[in-house]
Order: C-alpha cells, then sequence, then structure tokens
C-alpha cells in the first residue's frame, strides 16, 4: 500500500523488503505542522468517539477485528513485505491480537466504569465514586519487529477507553501502519478517530510535542530518553516499553525437551528480534549436558533465508547485524565458544542461529540486548545462583523458567514484569494480563486492565447524601464538632 493523498512536493522515504531492498511502498515524510494538524483533527474526533459510549465502541472495534479476521492473509503479506519475518510468523502475529480487540471491547466498560466507593463512618453522610475518563488524544509510537500486535496493544486500549489516536509507526513498517488505519477507517469512516503519521525521528519528536495527552512508546532505551525529553518541555505523561534482555532457567527436574523447544522458539523466532525474546539461558549443572545436546540438535537445521522453506527472515534494520557480529566477536574473545553458528553466521542480511556458551557473564552477549537470532547457555549450580545471574541485570521485562516443583516460586523470585512458567512469552498472549517491565524495560503498562486505565485519568465524586453529622469543612465548626470527631476517632483507630 501506498500513500497516495499526498502532493508531489512533500518529501517522501522508501520502505524496503530487508530481504532484497527492493521498494515495497512510498510515505510522506510528516514535518511538525502536519503532524499539528493531525493531532488537532484528533482532538474533535475524540469528542466524539467518547461520547459514543462503551457499548457502541466496542461494537466498532469488533467489525474491526473482523476486517482483519477476514483480510489476515493480505495483512500478513505486508508484514512479510517489510519486516522480511516469514509469512507465517505474520499470520501468527495478527491472529494473537484479535484476542485483544474482543478482551478491551468487552470489558472496557466493566473495568473503567463509575463505581461506588466506600465513604468510611468519618464521611457517611456523603456518597463517593471513581469513574475513569479517556484523557483524549493518544501518539503511538510503534516498532518494527512486531508492527501489528505491539502498536495495537497500545492502540487497542486506547481506543476501547475512549481515546483518538496519532501512530506513527517505525519508518521500517509504515505500510502495516498505514494498512490498520484504512482498514479502521472502514469501520469508523465518520471521524478521523485513528490517524497515520509516517516519517523519521523527527516525526515522533514532533508528535511529543504536539499537544497530546500521551504518548505511548515502544523501542530502545536510548530512544526513549529522547521521548522522554521531547515529552518533558509540556508534561506529556508516557508508557515506555523499552527492551529486554530476558533470561529462561531450567532446573534440575524440567522437562528437557520442553526447555529446549522454547529457548530456541523464543531466541530465534523473528529472527531474534523480540524485545521478551530468549537470551539468556541459565540451565542446572545436573541437566546442562542434555539440554545443550537437545538445543544444538534443534538449531542445526534452523536456517535464516528468504525462501518459502527458511523458518528465520533477514534483519529488518540492517545496522542490527553489525550489533550482532559485535556481541559474538565480544563473548569469543572473552573465552566463549560457538556451538552452533559464529561470526561466520552473520551476513549483511541474514544472522544464521548461533548458539554461545562459556561465556562471561559481563560480556555483552549476557548484559547488553543483541536482538538477533542468538543464545548464551550457562551452567549453574543451582537455582539460586540462576535467579541472581537472571537479575544481574539493568533490565527487567520477560522471563521463563522450566521447573516441575520450583516454577512459580523461581517466577516470583525473578526481577521482571512478566514469566512463564513451562511456556514461553505465553504472558504476551493474554488479554487480561499487563504487558510491561521494570528498569531499562521501562514503566506503565498495556493489556489488560492495567492497560485501559494507562490511557485514562481517574474522576472521583464525593456527593453529599445525608445532612452533616459533623460540620468538620468549616469555620463554624464548634467544640462539640471537635469532640465527637476525636471520640470517633479514637473508636476507629485508637486500637490500632
Amino acid at each position: 500500500m501506498t500513500a497516495t493523498t499526498e502532493t508531489a512536493a512533500v518529501a517522501s522515504f522508501d520502505s524496503l523488503d530487508p530481504a532484497t531492498g527492493d521498494v515495497v511502498g512510498t510515505y510522506p515524510i510528516h514535518d511538525a505542522d502536519q503532524v499539528n494538524a493531525a493531532v488537532a483533527r484528533a482532538r474533535e474526533a475524540a469528542t466524539w468517539w467518547a461520547g459514543l459510549g462503551f457499548d457502541e465502541r466496542g461494537k466498532r472495534l469488533r467489525a474491526w477485528a473482523g476486517v482483519l479476521t477476514r483480510r489476515i492473509n493480505q495483512l500478513a503479506e505486508v508484514v512479510h513485505a517489510e519486516t522480511g519475518k516469514p509469512h507465517s510468523d505474520a499470520t501468527l502475529e495478527v491472529a494473537l491480537v484479535l484476542d485483544h480487540i474482543a478482551w478491551a471491547s468487552k470489558h472496557a466498560r466493566k473495568v473503567l466504569g463509575r463505581k461506588r466507593v466506600s465513604s468510611g463512618l468519618t464521611m457517611s453522610d456523603h456518597s463517593a465514586s471513581v469513574e475513569y475518563r479517556p484523557l483524549g488524544v493518544i501518539g503511538v509510537i510503534g516498532p518494527w519487529n512486531y508492527p501489528v500486535f505491539t502498536p495495537l496493544g497500545s492502540i487497542v486500549y486506547a481506543l476501547a477507553a475512549g481515546n483518538a489516536v496519532v501512530f506513527k509507526p517505525s519508518e521500517y513498517t509504515p505500510g502495516v501502519g498505514a494498512w490498520l488505519v484504512h482498514a479502521f477507517a472502514q469501520v469508523v469512516p465518520e471521524q478521523p478517530v485513528l490517524q497515520l503519521v509516517t516519517g523519521f525521528g523527527a516525526t515522533g519528536e514532533a508528535l511529543c510535542r504536539s499537544g497530546v495527552d500521551k504518548i505511548a512508546f515502544t523501542g530502545s532505551p536510548g530512544t526513549a530518553r529522547k521521548i522522554m525529553h521531547a515529552c518533558a518541555d509540556t508534561l506529556t505523561p508516557v508508557v515506555i516499553e523499552g527492551g529486554g534482555k530476558d533470561a529462561l532457567l531450567v532446573d534440575a527436574d524440567a522437562d528437557i525437551a520442553k526447555a529446549a523447544d522454547a529457548a530456541v522458539w523464543g531466541g530465534m523466532a523473528n529472527a531474534g528480534q523480540t524485545c521478551v525474546g530468549v537470551e539468556r539461558v541459565y540451565v542446572h549443572e545436573r541437566v546442562y549436558d542434555e539440554f545443550l545436546d537437545e538445543v544444538t540438535a534443534l538449531v542445526r537445521p534452523l536456517r535464516a533465508g528468504s525462501d518459502p522453506a527458511a523458518k528465520i527472515g533477514p534483519m529488518t534494520m540492517p545496522s542490527q547485524s553489525e550489533v550482532v557480529r559485535r556481541h559474538i566477536a565480544d563473548a569469543i574473545e572473552r573465552g566463549g565458544r560457538a556451538v552452533v553458528g559464529g561470526l561466520d553466521a552473520v551476513g549483511e542480511r541474514f544472522v544464521q542461529p548461533t548458539v554461545l556458551v562459556d561465556v562471561p557473564a559481563d560480556s555483552l552477549a549476557n548484559t547488553d540486548e543483541t536482538f538477533g537470532p542468538t543464545l548464551t547457555v550457562t551452567k549453574v549450580r543451582d537455582m539460586d545462583e540462576a535467579v541472581a545471574l537472571a537479575n544481574d541485570s539493568r533490565y527487567g521485562l520477560g522471563a521463563t523458567v522450566y521447573a516441575k516443583k520450583r516454577g512459580r516460586e523461581l517466577a516470583e523470585r525473578i526481577r521482571s514484569g512478566m514469566t512463564s512458567v513451562n511456556s514461553v512469552i505465553s504472558f504476551a498472549a493474554i488479554p487480561g494480563l499487563p504487558f510491561g517491565g521494570i528498569g531499562e524495560s521501562g514503566f506503565g503498562r498495556i493489556h489488560g486492565p492495567d492497560g485501559l486505565r494507562e490511557f485514562t485519568y481517574a474522576k472521583a465524586v464525593a456527593s453529599r447524601r445525608l445532612p452533616a453529622l459533623m460540620n468538620l469543612t468549616s469555620f463554624a465548626r464548634t467544640a462539640a464538632n471537635d469532640k465527637a470527631l476525636t471520640t470517633l476517632a479514637n473508636l476507629l483507630h485508637g486500637k490500632g
């Protein structure tokens, strides 16, 4: 899909197929004036959209999900063309977001609607309520690695809460963003509730400074800092998902075959370009050799390529190959070794799967986000050591534990926003669970009730319902009022 509404004089850029370098679309570079105009249109649309109410918004969102479902292969092809990921992986990405649309449209009223709150004995002559109202206009700056699932984790929940959205997709995947916005306009033709702006970093900065009521950003911690700096001038709040260095723990009683399969898929799927993908594996010494043999057997037949038989696609962002090369080189120079792959696995467009062992804990491959099809596998004496190593990171996004007896216990000890036990990345697919991290992995949450509230503000109302029992909020308060208050306070709290 190519943008056709802009005049020839407008600056533009090409979207490229990362496997071949071929142009797959051309899109405008929106400047600050154009971004501001989009936000102004969104401001009017937000009032209309919020006025529809939960039921009508839910109906429209479910209709959008219907469009995505019926045209899933078409959307997957756009994702494949711009990211290079295999068509089947692109289809899976689209399918997973459908449950989130259904959940948000169904639960928005229950989570955000007005609820009565106890006013307590001291204020028993009042009734109290709280509801969560839409902020207004949300700016969403999306990533390229999951250009459907990840930005819609913010967009869907923001829309369900009653906001309008201005969406800037990655410059690597503008066609996916255009497709999604066009599909939404089919079910909401009346107002520009979901709009697209395209371009590079300057367009994103303009969105941050445009007066939107919140920015939702997914990307690197370095870019997140720039986003926060741009938002600071207008005190625009942000929700940040800043990447991760996720660990997988394998206890001595784990199902080794399943743990190995999870590690390989979690680390290699989407060419390792997954924020909650597995990058580090810590294995109990009693099952380390067995686990490494299983992983090696699974990885050796995997191949990155552009043909239909390849399970792994190219590096979507060209510069990422050099990051992967640097991490592998650092690991090997410091005593690590590659049991599969290695430096020769890194090409210009494709990186073949690599498994590293004996890698020092403070090497780049264990400390920095690699974002490529690599795994480091480390032997540990026990799970206490595994937890300590997993937590020794400035990131804290996701994690995985494979264990029969201690899975839940170990999961609760890991410093991360999300953890899967005896499965991998499953938390992302459960709409009712919040998604997000701590540390350099960011703050705030998308998905679930937290994701709905993220794009609202709490509106509290206290209403007098009876004549004043104690005239507390007046200069006419008497000594008798003070005595009654003191007596009540002692009865309620004096024994504490």
